[in-house]
């Protein structure tokens, strides 16, 4: 397809775009992408002890005892600024690829995905896809909040990074839990699968009233590597979750290679993002 003729539709313009998937070699501008997430030579002792923390603690009863604690949305209500400002204060414990605040990762992001004439839900979603790391607002350790997602309630698969941590998780001799279903079926459907517990999860229930479904989905499932990159649950998803992971694996390159050492002009970006803001999401977000 000539990619300068208009298109006739949403669903025409949609069709093209999910054959033109991003070349990551055109996104990482700062190093290989090979050395993007590389967790064997990675010289970071704390992402080793992050992951080790996280995989011992993220269980079936844990996630639940998160999700009615922090999805009733009444901790705070605030502009979603007031929640960027707080991310200038943090950096990511689990992430081997950037030093940077999450603010300005959040920024590179997003700005990727404007460079290559994504639609502007699709920038909005790389500028929030980590603003839900404001749990750690709310005194939450890093390691139920960052890091890659898998789900909890059936067997952890050696396809996630540092699997060997999980012989500290109790559910992982857990009889309910610790086989290839455990509280699970066939096809189940993501939708009906709890993964730890995170900003994924929680940005995802903040704003799913606002932006449409691929965006969605991009929130909700950009750490599920062990699925988006490995195919670890297929036998977790149903025909429908397989049909938006296209999007999903979309997404992924701009969120991994955006990465760089290089800080975004805010005083530059800011009019264009503040009224991004205003034409998707309410002046106020509850959190």
């Amino acid at each position: 397809m000539n990619t300068m003729t208009p298109l006739k539709s949403l669903d025409e313009w949609e069709e093209d775009l999910l054959e033109r998937y991003p070349d990551p070699t055109s996104i990482a501008t700062s190093k290989d992408t090979e050395a993007y997430r590389d967790y064997d030579h990675t010289v970071k002792d704390s992402v080793r002890e992050f992951y080790r923390l996280n995989h011992q603690h993220q269980t079936y009863d844990f996630v639940l005892a998160k999700k009615k604690e922090f999805l009733s949305f009444d901790k705070k209500k605030m502009p979603v600024w007031d929640a960027f400002q707080f991310l200038n204060q943090l950096v990511d414990d689990s992430d081997p690829d950037t030093d940077l605040d999450q603010f300005q990762h959040l920024l590179q992001t997003s700005e990727a995905i404007r460079k290559d004439g994504h639609p502007d839900w699709m920038v909005l979603a790389g500028l929030l896809h980590d603003m839900g790391k404001v749990l750690c607002l709310f005194g939450e350790p890093q390691w139920a909040v960052v890091g890659d997602t898998f789900p909890v309630g059936c067997a952890y698969s050696d396809k996630i990074v540092f699997p060997e941590f999980f012989a500290l998780n109790p559910d992982a001799t857990d009889p309910r839990y610790n086989t290839r279903f455990g509280v699970y079926s066939q096809g189940v459907g993501l939708d009906q699968v709890h993964l730890s517990w995170g900003h994924d999860e929680y940005i995802y229930q903040m704003v799913k009233d606002q932006l449409p479904e691929p965006a969605l989905y991009m929130l909700r499932y950009h750490s599920f590597y062990a699925q988006h990159r490995e195919g670890a649950y297929d036998h977790l998803m149903n025909d429908h979750d397989r049909d938006m992971f296209r999007w999903v694996n979309l997404f992924n390159p701009y969120d991994l290679y955006s990465k760089n050492p290089v800080p975004p002009d805010w005083t530059a970006l800011r009019p264009y993002y503040e009224d991004l803001v205003a034409k998707y999401l309410p002046t106020h977000l509850s959190f």
